[in-house]
């Protein structure tokens, strides 16, 4: 018997490692938080967290597991006198912290469940700033004069605010290979050139940015928003703080968003959008502190009243818009101290609305909040091509087991934003806004290597982008408005020639089958959309019946062959799967091996053949790669974002172009 499993996905794996950490960016046994090579803007709000180690048994094992309590801290600025941390921010010295941790050095430590144990000392300096340009010297001193030092750099800032809205677009795991494939699928070609392009093909600046992690290659989901949102590296899991090792996911230190920024600076106004549950790492980088992605109640919570769930930390209440799935954590029992936040976000004056009639009616000079489903919300090729896989699912957003049939798609979720952003803005000084718009499976579809789902809803985010232009052009906000579209990281995905799907089914051995994929001259031509008419003149837009931009058809003969180079155990037959999104691998009760694990999903792609895996078998899912990924922008600061630069840098070009740094504290009154 199959035993399916679909959590949530891209949170990732802590069982098999290679490679073991004592602290992420903690090379030595001081540590100290923002890490050597931190970049602020002028006024961004962080924590100091300065820790002292002394494992008691292991390879680092020292003193013998008794931390020096009287470690000192200094700061100095471009050479200058060393000042005491107390001196330099003028605060008063907190309470000296203590705790313990284990973790693993390595494979056999852990197979042999021998952790090392690290007693801990440890400080934390809460909400500051650096508001002069130039670079800094942070400097811990402990065991009798060993050092960790942290150059932090802080920019100029732009004097000059070039953007009154900035809206950016993130397809979740977008590499540029997928953007390419869904060309290939949505737009017309003839003679190896295209008819028509994809939005982002007509955008004015293109640019390219490194998705690594802080103390990692590979990143995931939570710490690459960090990265775009702040300007900060962080640990995998973790977002918008440096990852500690209290005992304590809240207490670790933070750093300010772009979205807390502008709030706080400008008094604009700030949205979230997004296909998957709204606590999901992407729209929940936007406000939460947290180095444990997965506490999605207190995430739920910071969108109405910023960091105030366990620690107080920020001027940030609350989102104008917020809108995707996850219903289950808006009420008891899996809500923030089992709270109804249907009720608190409507006390606070928002609109709830429930699916996309209610959205469309909600009153657009309030605030507003759209809960359309239990966890992620439904793929667009179900949505528009297969709209019986929308019933029968259970995943009302009001949590009474009924379906959730009439969701919003992307686009519709993103006018109504701008329009609601906007108007509210206008009617409170005309300051501005914010929106983050997330195409989110995207990338949960590439997880489970479900590429046909993966690129319509790229084609869905392009076309929203698309609408997104005409929408401000009609709000009379387009030459104000800054639109970014990025990715947060890429998956190993190619296309590398087409399937005659029909001979792959016919086809009685897995070899004979593998005949079937036709490469270089073999692959012939896009079966996605097809010449109409006879006339070889008449280069007629084909529009499919979900408009221009898609296929025509969705199940040609001749399919794309495409893969990832990081996979489960699977069956592949290159067909799209019409009743649902796809289960490649899972866990099979009763099946017995040496290594226990996944193995491929005997009823996925039943005509297809096997391909063995190339990741650990504890993977049922495709992971994360380490490509570069495309910067797409056109508006007034745009051509910032040409060029190659490291995922950082988004952040730092959006604070620029909204002109937020400041050389004095400055927090408007709401």
């Amino acid at each position: 018997m199959l035993r399916i499993s679909l959590a949530a996905l891209a949170v990732a794996s802590c069982a098999c490692a290679q490679t073991f950490q004592r602290l992420g960016t903690c090379p030595k046994l001081g540590c100290v938080f923002p890490p050597d090579r931190t970049t602020f803007v002028p006024g961004q709000a962080f924590d100091i967290r300065l820790e002292v180690h002394a494992p008691t048994n292991g390879s680092e094992a020292y003193a013998n597991g008794v931390p020096d309590e009287t470690f000192t801290f200094t700061i100095c600025k471009d050479g200058g006198a060393e000042k005491s941390v107390t001196e330099f921010f003028k605060v008063d010295d907190p309470k000296l912290e203590k705790w313990n941790f284990t973790y693993f050095e390595d494979l056999f430590a852990q197979q042999a469940d021998t952790p090392v144990t690290v007693n801990v000392a440890a400080k934390a300096y809460r909400h500051l700033a650096l508001y002069e340009p130039g670079n800094y010297t942070a400097k811990l001193t402990y065991y009798d004069g060993t050092v960790t030092e942290a150059l932090w750099k802080v920019r100029e800032p732009s004097y000059k605010r070039k953007a009154k809205n900035v809206i950016l677009f993130i397809g979740d795991g977008m590499a540029p290979t997928m953007v390419t494939a869904a060309r290939l699928l949505g737009h017309k070609s003839v003679n190896g050139e295209y008819l028509t392009t994809l939005q982002l093909d007509e955008m004015e600046a293109l640019g390219l940015q490194r998705t690594h992690s802080i103390d990692s290659f590979i990143t995931d989901s939570a710490n690459s928003a960090t990265a775009l949102y702040t300007g900060k590296k962080s640990s995998v899991n973790a977002l918008n703080v440096y990852a500690d090792s209290s005992p304590d996911p809240f207490d670790d230190p933070k750093f300010e968003t772009f979205a807390e920024m502008f709030y706080r600076i400008q008094g604009g106004k700030v949205g979230i959008v997004s296909k998957a549950y709204i606590a999901d790492a992407t729209p929940a980088a936007m406000t939460a502190h947290t180095r444990r992605r997965a506490d999605y109640p207190e995430i739920i919570d910071s969108f109405l009243n910023g960091v105030t769930a366990n620690y107080s930390w920020t001027e940030f209440k609350g989102v104008d818009v917020l809108m995707g799935g996850g219903a289950e954590n808006f009420q008891a029992p899996e809500s923030f101290k089992n709270q109804d936040y249907y009720e608190l976000f409507a006390d606070r004056g928002y609109s709830v609305v429930y699916d996309k009639d209610e959205l469309e009616g909600a009153d657009s000079s309030k605030k507003l909040l759209g809960i359309f489903t239990t966890g992620n919300m439904d793929k667009w090729l179900d949505q528009k091509v297969y709209p019986q896989n929308t019933v029968g699912n259970e995943n009302s957003p009001k949590n009474d087991g009924t379906d959730a049939p009439n969701q919003p798609d992307l686009k519709q979720m993103t006018l109504k934003a701008i329009e609601v952003l906007s108007k509210r803005a206008k009617a409170d000084g005309d300051k501005g806004f914010v929106l983050m718009s997330e195409a989110a499976s995207i990338d949960k579809m590439m997880h489970v290597l479900d590429y046909d789902r993966a690129l319509g809803e790229l084609l869905e985010l392009d076309d929203t982008v698309r609408a997104t232009f005409q929408k401000l052009k009609d709000l009379g906000e387009l030459e104000d408005t800054l639109v970014v579209v990025t990715a947060d990281h890429g998956h190993g995905f190619d296309v590398f020639g087409s399937a005659d799907t029909m001979y792959l089914a016919s086809a009685d051995t897995p070899r004979a089958k593998r005949t079937a994929v036709g490469v270089y001259e073999q692959s012939g031509l896009s079966g996605y959309q097809v010449r109409q008419g006879t006339n070889p003149k008449n280069n007629t837009r084909v529009i499919g019946p979900q408009g221009p931009g898609f296929p025509v058809t969705w199940e040609p003969r001749y399919a794309i062959a495409a893969g990832t180079v990081a996979f489960p155990d699977k069956r592949e037959n290159y067909t799209v799967h019409t009743q649902g999104p796809r289960v490649p691998a899972d866990e099979i009760e009763g099946l017995d091996a040496p290594t226990d694990g996944n193995y491929v999903n005997p009823e996925d792609a039943p005509n297809g053949y096997i391909s063995n895996g190339t990741l650990p078998v504890d993977q049922s899912q495709g992971v994360h790669s380490l490509t570069d990924v495309g910067v797409y922008a056109s508006g007034p600061g745009s051509e910032m974002f040409r060029g190659v630069y490291d995922s950082t840098g988004i952040f730092f070009r959006i604070a620029d172009a909204l002109n937020l740094g400041r050389t004095e504290n400055v927090t408007v009154k709401h």
